[in-house]
């Protein structure tokens, strides 16, 4: 593209970030790389001191040319273990990683345009197609062309080794690896991809999962066992292997656990621990005997919660913050769920107890 038609298109083209501009992101974006640099060091929570990030332009000539409007741009908000990020190059872009290995590990989905990560000479392109699971090490390359649109959801590697050894039950002998390609089209990848587009939006809402411990705790398990099993990594042969003899009464302790404090943030690991076992286990005894993941349950017995708090309610008291005190943040996917377990709405039962 000749350099006068850039800058027309640089003056007209919005970014992508900016014209969404989600409140709840910190967005930065800049018309030059060194610009860009330097707030993203000032501003966002990705970068740590022990690593920086090196920007520049693909086309040289374009070095130097003053832009009238942003060529880089990059919306990041973190919630607990997960950092989730809106980026986008205008222009063809090299980020160069240096330092130490980042501590989390990222699905990057691509919306439009491109996106090659070169590592040790290996080059992986990730397209609207292919995904990329990056974990950003020294000398990582990431090369974006122009128009390069892309989502990111990184996950603390930590938690991820951590939930990965109650899976297995066992010590991991080597660190959590995964495969840089991703495809998106066939299995769990599949489903991984949709609950990575639903984690975005609901980082975009002010009074979406993100603010909410309770909700946020089980999408993270959720999160993590998907991204475990759905995207190939090391362990994915261990993880297909055959389950562990289980007892019922594991089931027993963990439902009951699960309706003591089902109002709190709860990750499977506290669900094991009160059972008795260990996350692998816990999740095959479910499997055998109630035909569901434990979160699953845990999500049953919030709706019935929910349920017998309304039908007990003294007063026409709020839906939502009823269930919003027991993680439900979607109004719209809570009262589907709500009517597919009761056959009623919530209002329903409202109307019921207050009926003459």
């Amino acid at each position: 593209m000749p350099r006068n038609a850039k800058k027309q298109l640089l003056s007209l083209s919005p970014l992508l970030t900016e014209a969404a501009r989600p409140e709840t992101f910190n967005v930065v974006s800049a018309r030059d790389t060194q610009e860009f640099e330097q707030r993203m060091r000032a501003g966002t929570p990705f970068p740590a001191n022990s690593r920086t990030y090196k920007y520049r332009l693909l086309d040289c000539g374009l070095a130097q040319t003053p832009f009238n409007a942003p060529i880089l741009s990059l919306a990041i908000r973190s919630a607990g273990a997960i950092i989730a990020c809106h980026g986008h190059s205008r222009l063809a872009t090299e980020v160069l990683h240096e330092g130490e290995d980042s501590a989390h590990v990222g699905f990057t989905t691509i919306v439009s345009g491109e996106m090659n990560v070169v590592e040790s000479n290996a080059t992986t392109m990730g397209t609207a197609e292919q995904g990329l699971v990056i974990r950003l090490r020294h000398q990582t390359r990431m090369l974006t062309s122009e128009e390069s649109a892309r989502t990111h959801v990184s996950i603390n590697l930590k938690e991820m080794e951590t939930a990965l050894e109650h899976m297995l039950d066992a010590r991991l002998r080597q660190p959590l690896e995964f495969r840089t390609e991703l495809d998106w089209s066939r299995g769990l990848a599949a489903s991984l991809k949709w609950q990575l587009a639903f984690l975005i939006r609901e980082f975009e809402r002010p009074d979406g999962v993100a603010g909410n411990a309770v909700a946020l705790a089980s999408l993270t398990d959720f999160l993590i066992t998907l991204a475990l099993r759905g995207a190939p990594n090391n362990y994915s042969d261990q993880l297909l292997a055959g389950t562990a003899t289980v007892l019922p009464g594991y089931v027993l302790r963990a439902e009951e656990f699960m309706r003591t404090h089902c109002a709190t943030p709860l990750r499977v690991a506290d669900i094991a621990a009160a059972a008795g076992c260990s996350i692998r286990t816990l999740n095959a005894v479910f499997q055998r005997f109630r035909g569901q993941v434990p979160l699953a349950a845990l999500q049953a017995i919030r709706l019935e919660q929910v349920h017998a708090e309304l039908s007990r309610a003294s007063d026409d008291v709020a839906i939502s913050l009823v269930a919003r005190r027991h993680g439900f943040t979607n109004a719209a996917r809570f009262n589907l769920a709500f009517g597919r377990r009761f056959g009623e709405t919530p209002r329903d039962v409202l109307r019921r107890r207050f009926r003459i």
